[in-house]
């Protein structure tokens, strides 16, 4: 997790999540996101565009013991993709 943070931040040092909904049932949690931030690193080979993008993202998260012990996401990369420029809308 933190490599792929760390990626992130590298490409989009102004990188911001908001938290759309959250919803609490025992060992989990689940939360929807709204992403966003200006492309000026290269990420995942592609040269830094200057370019701003905003994607949605769903965790859900099992902890135990005051821990997190599992971890899904989902995040809307063709979004990104499309906004950046390197995949066509179409």
């Amino acid at each position: 997790m933190k490599d792929r943070l760390g990626m992130f931040f590298g490409a989009f040092p102004d990188l911001k999540s908001t938290l759309n909904q959250i919803v609490d049932e025992g060992d989990w949690v689940v939360g929807s996101m709204t992403s966003g931030g200006t492309q000026t690193g290269e990420f995942m080979g592609i040269p830094a565009t200057g370019k701003t993008v905003f994607f949605s993202e769903m965790h859900i998260v099992r902890s135990s013991d005051g821990k997190d012990v599992e971890h899904h996401g989902s995040a809307d990369a063709m979004a990104m993709m499309q906004q950046l420029g390197v995949t066509p809308e179409n």
